[in-house]
């Protein structure tokens, strides 16, 4: 596979394979045409012209486009490229396409701790809801390493063992819903949906930035990530820390699903087949964390737009949209696997 040698430092050269190189750039496209397209959207279309002029400070639609649709449309654009990448690292970790927070029961650790944060606890602040979005999701990857992990690790061992304590999870989850008074048991129900509706600026600061930072993060240990994706031998042989990076790399990919959790509800099915679509337009081996980030990216802000549209002027939430575009992925990829 043809190569490019990219500066990126003086005497220092990063090696690049020109295909994904193409496909970055395509699906960047393609999500930024996404995200102008669902600022055009609103109580009806708005015409472009007008959108691009509110995007420069003019224009009849200025604060709707700025104060109200920005912040949503960028939430769709980072919190995908967020769960696109926490899925890679799950995948790469596993060694398994469906190695996936949302599959593995991390989503509902991470809606555990803010139910019990809403119901028990009787805290509604962002800063205490996060907490426990972060504080649920690594209890529920602590549980689950301590059950899969023996001897030598298994990523079959560990998404079978992930499914089961997802489904006591959703249980406890139900039970939470079931004992709260009436008004949270409500809004508890619908934010499960997983829905960007009503996201402003404030909303989203902390959390954005979170994921911008986490995200740089991973891209620094994406190296050693992929030589374990390649077995344990391999990864040995090389030097890498096998125990330290996977305790990171787990670390980062719950805090990236309990972020989004935390502000959105848990949007499934994103984490799954983002990484996945990814590796297959690149053709590489493993699963490369750029593709996978734009392709989620690209998914949530498209399934957001369809979301809004589909039924306008009711709108769904997106996480519904998800699970529709995420069964029909998970019966092919099933299918497949089969074959």
């Amino acid at each position: 596979m043809r190569t490019l040698a990219l500066p990126v430092a003086p005497g220092r050269r990063l090696l690049v394979e020109r295909r994904l190189l193409v496909v970055a750039a395509l699906l960047t496209v393609l999500v930024l045409c996404s995200a102008f397209a669902a600022l055009c959207f609103g109580n009806g279309w708005d015409h472009p012209a007008d959108v691009w002029s509110a995007l420069f400070g003019g224009g009849p639609i200025q604060i709707s486009v700025t104060q109200w649709r920005m912040p949503r449309v960028l939430a769709a654009v980072v919190f995908g490229a967020g769960l696109g990448v926490a899925g890679a690292i799950f995948q790469n970790l596993t060694r398994n396409p469906l190695g996936s927070p949302d599959v593995i029961g991390l989503d509902a650790g991470a809606y555990t701790g803010v139910l019990v944060t809403l119901t028990v606890i009787g805290a509604t602040g962002e800063g205490a809801v996060m907490a426990g979005a972060l504080a649920g999701g690594l209890a529920a990857a602590a549980l689950i390493q301590l059950l899969a992990w023996g001897r030598s690790f298994s990523g079959l061992r560990l998404i079978v063992i992930g499914i089961a304590v997802g489904a006591v999870l959703a249980a406890v989850n139900s039970w939470l819903v079931l004992r709260a008074e009436l008004d949270v048991a409500i809004a508890a129900t619908f934010w499960n949906a997983g829905s960007l509706a009503g996201l402003d600026w404030v909303d989203i600061d902390t959390p954005v930035t979170l994921i911008v930072v986490l995200l740089a993060a991973v891209a620094l240990i994406a190296r050693p990530m992929h030589q374990l994706a390649f077995g344990d031998d391999l990864a040995r042989s090389t030097g890498v820390a096998m125990r330290p990076v996977q305790l990171v790399l787990v670390a980062i990919g719950v805090m990236l699903t309990a972020t989004v959790t935390a502000v959105a509800g848990p949007i499934v099915f994103i984490a799954l087949a983002a990484p996945q679509i990814g590796r297959r337009l690149v053709g590489a081996a493993g699963v490369p964390l750029l593709p996978a980030a734009l392709t989620g990216a690209l998914l949530l802000c498209g399934s957001d737009l369809v979301a809004q549209g589909i039924f306008a002027p009711v709108a769904l939430p997106v996480g519904v949209v998800t699970t529709a575009v995420g069964g029909l992925y998970l019966l092919w990829l099933l299918f497949k696997e089969v074959r």
